[in-house]
C-alpha cells in the first residue's frame, strides 16, 4: 500500500526523484569526501578509497540536476540510467569494502551499510517508477 502511493507521487512528480537523488549524491559525497576523511581512523577506510568514492556522487549529483532541469519526455529513460548508476555504485562499494575489509572499523562498516540501503532502495524506486513511466507511454 505504502510502495504503491510511493510510486504513484513518483509518476506524478518524476523530476522531484531527481532532485532527491541528487542531493542525496551530494550529501554522500560530502561525507566520503570530507567528514570520513577526516575522521579516517575511527572508520578505517583508506583516504584513496574515500576520495574516489565521493567523486562518483558527485558526477551523478550533476546528472540528476541536469535531467531535473532540462525539458525531455525521456524521463523514463534518464530515471533508468541514474537508478542504474546507483546499484553500479552500490556493487563498486561492496567490492571496495571487501577489498580493505582488514582495514575497516565498525563505524566503517556501519557507513556502509546504510549508505548501500538507502541507495538501494532509491534505486529500486527510481526503476520501478521509470518502468510505470515508459509503460504509461
Amino acid at each position: 500500500m505504502i510502495l504503491e502511493k510511493a510510486i504513484k507521487w513518483g509518476n506524478t512528480n518524476p523530476r522531484k526523484l531527481f532532485l532527491i537523488d541528487g542531493f542525496g549524491a551530494i550529501l554522500s559525497a560530502i561525507f566520503l569526501g570530507i567528514v570520513l576523511v577526516q575522521f579516517e581512523r575511527f572508520f578505517g577506510i583508506p583516504k584513496q578509497t574515500l576520495y574516489f568514492l565521493a567523486s562518483l556522487p558527485c558526477l551523478f549529483a550533476i546528472y540528476d540536476f541536469y535531467c531535473f532541469h532540462k525539458i525531455d519526455d525521456r524521463l523514463g529513460i534518464s530515471l533508468k540510467r541514474i537508478a542504474v548508476l546507483n546499484l553500479i555504485y552500490c556493487c563498486l562499494s561492496i567490492v571496495l569494502f571487501i577489498y580493505h575489509r582488514h582495514e575497516i572499523m565498525l563505524f566503517g562498516w556501519v557507513y556502509i551499510v546504510v549508505e548501500i540501503m538507502v541507495v538501494y532502495t532509491l534505486a529500486v524506486f527510481e526503476l520501478r517508477v521509470a518502468n510505470a513511466i515508459r509503460k504509461a507511454t
